[in-house]
C-alpha cells in the first residue's frame, strides 16, 4: 500500500463500495496497515534521546504502587521531582486534591501573577489525508470540505482582529495535497497584519519546513502526539503520514531547531491510559527543556468530544476531578510551564482551573472552516466546512474577557514585542 493510494478525503452522501470496503479492511485486519513506526519517505530523522527517555519512564510507571504517604512527601517538598510527580499522578493523590489545588495556586501565581492569555484558534482547511477514528476531520467521514482562499482567509482574520482579540492559532487538517507548506505560509503571512502572536497546529514537518514557516511569522508550534503508547496509537491511527508515531513525536524539536520561539505538547486524555499519557506529555516538556532553556513550552490537557459520524469514541475514565488532578500535578512539577485548557471543557470548570493553574485560554472558538463572521456577527452561516468536534464553552472574546475580569485576573492579550 503507498501514499498514492491513499483516499484524502471523501465528501459525498455514502462512501463508494470499494472505499468502504477499504476502510472495513483497514480497521479488522492490522497486517493491511503500513508500519506506524517506520518512516516514511521524506520525513527527516533527528538524532535526540528525548523519546527514549519518555517512553522508559512512562512504561515503567506502575501508578497503583504509590501510598499516601508518596503523596504526602511529594507535597511537602519544595521542588517537585519525577518521583513527586508520578506520586501526584497516581490514585493515591486523589484524597489530596484540594491540597494540590492550593499548591498548585501558589506556584502559578509565583509564576504567572494573576494573567490568564487569551486567544483564538482559526481553521482554515479541513481535508486530510488520515484516518484517525476519533476524529471529525479523517479522511472517510462524509462532511463538507473547505479550504479558505487567501482572500477569505484575510476576511476571517480581520474579523477576529476587529474583536480585539491579538493572538491566532492557525489550524489546518492534515493534508500536504490540499494544504501545503507554501499555502500555509502565505495565511502566515497575512495574520501577520493582523496579530502580534501567531501559533500553528498543522501536519508535523521537517525542520527547514519549520524555519521557512517562522520566517513567514509562526512564533510558536503546537502538536498534539494524542497518545504515548504506541501500541494504542497504532490501532487508532489506521491511515495516512500521521500514522508515523515517531515523527510526530520530535516535530516540537524539530520546530525549535529551526528557531520557533516556543511550542505546545499534548496528549488527548482518554484515547489510552490517562495517567501514563500524562506523565508523558510533562517528562516530553521536561527533557526538552533541557535541552532548549529558551524555548516558551507549554501543555494542553484536552479530553475527548463528540464528533459527525462516530458513536464509538469515549473517555476512558477521565472526569473533572481526574482532569483537575493531571492539571494540578503539572502545574507543580512545571511551574514555569504555560498550561491551556480549551473549549472542549464546560465555561464552569474553566472558569474554575484558571483560578489555579491554567494560564490560558481560548474564546470565540469555532472548528469549522470560514464561519466566525456569522459567529461573531450573527450574519447568516454560507458554505462553512464541518467542524473537527463540538465544543463546550462557546463564550465569545467579550464575554471571556469581562468572565475573567469579575473572576480577579486580568486577561492578556499580548505580551511580547517585536524590536
Amino acid at each position: 500500500m503507498n501514499e498514492e493510494n491513499q483516499v484524502y478525503f471523501i465528501d459525498s452522501d455514502a462512501l463508494p463500495p470499494e472505499v468502504l470496503k477499504r476502510k472495513h479492511r483497514l480497521e479488522q485486519d492490522p497486517s493491511f496497515r503500513t508500519d506506524h513506526m517506520a518512516y516514511l519517505q521524506g520525513m527527516e530523522v533527528i538524532e535526540s534521546d528525548v523519546k527514549d527517555k519518555v517512553i522508559a519512564a512512562m512504561n515503567a510507571y506502575d501508578y497503583d504502587s504509590y501510598t499516601a504517604e508518596d503523596v504526602k512527601r511529594a507535597l511537602s517538598h519544595e521542588t517537585c521531582s519525577i518521583e513527586d510527580f508520578k506520586a501526584l499522578l497516581s490514585p493515591a493523590a486523589a484524597p489530596f486534591l484540594e491540597e494540590m489545588a492550593r499548591k498548585a495556586e501558589e506556584e502559578t501565581r509565583k509564576h504567572f501573577g494573576n494573567t490568564v492569555y487569551l486567544f483564538t484558534p482559526l481553521y482554515i482547511a479541513n481535508y486530510c489525508q488520515n484516518y484517525c477514528v476519533y476524529c471529525g476531520f479523517n479522511c472517510y467521514n462524509n462532511i463538507h470540505r473547505k479550504k479558505l482562499t487567501p482572500e477569505e482567509i484575510d476576511h476571517e482574520m480581520k474579523v477576529i482582529a476587529d474583536s480585539g482579540m491579538e493572538e491566532i492559532l492557525m489550524l489546518t487538517g492534515e493534508s500536504r495535497k490540499y494544504s501545503d507548506i507554501h499555502y500555509i505560509g502565505e495565511a502566515v503571512k497575512t495574520a501577520r497584519k493582523y496579530f502580534r502572536n501567531i501559533g500553528i497546529e498543522i501536519y508535523p514537518v521537517n525542520t527547514d519546513e519549520y524555519r521557512y514557516l517562522h520566517e513567514c511569522g509562526v512564533d510558536y508550534v503546537t502538536v498534539f502526539q494524542e497518545t504515548y503508547d504506541s501500541d494504542k496509537y497504532e490501532t487508532l491511527h489506521l491511515l495516512g503520514h500521521k500514522r508515523v508515531w515517531p515523527y510526530r513525536f520530535d516535530a516540537q524539536e524539530r520546530a525549535l531547531r529551526a528557531g520557533m520561539r516556543g511550542a505546545g505538547f499534548s496528549a488527548l486524555l482518554g484515547l489510552s491510559d490517562f495517567r501514563k499519557d500524562a506523565l508523558a506529555s510533562a517528562l516530553h516538556v521536561y527533557y526538552l527543556n533541557r535541552k532548549y532553556p529558551h524555548a516558551e513550552l507549554s501543555l494542553s490537557c484536552p479530553r475527548l468530544r463528540p464528533i459527525v459520524n462516530n458513536d464509538k469514541i469515549n473517555p476512558r475514565d477521565v472526569g473533572e476531578k481526574e482532569l483537575c488532578q493531571v492539571l494540578c500535578a503539572y502545574r507543580i512539577f512545571l511551574p514555569y510551564v504555560g498550561i491551556t485548557v480549551s473549549s472542549r471543557e464546560s465555561a464552569q470548570f474553566r472558569n474554575g482551573i484558571t483560578k489555579i493553574c491554567a494560564t490560558k485560554v481560548s474564546a470565540g472558538v469555532s472548528t469549522g472552516i470560514g464561519d466566525h463572521e456569522a459567529k461573531y456577527e450573527g450574519k447568516e452561516e454560507t458554505e462553512a466546512g464541518d467542524e473537527q468536534f463540538e465544543i463546550n464553552d462557546g463564550r465569545s472574546f467579550e464575554t471571556m474577557y469581562q468572565d475573567l475580569e469579575e473572576g480577579g485576573l486580568q486577561p492578556v492579550l499580548n505580551d511580547y514585542i517585536y524590536v
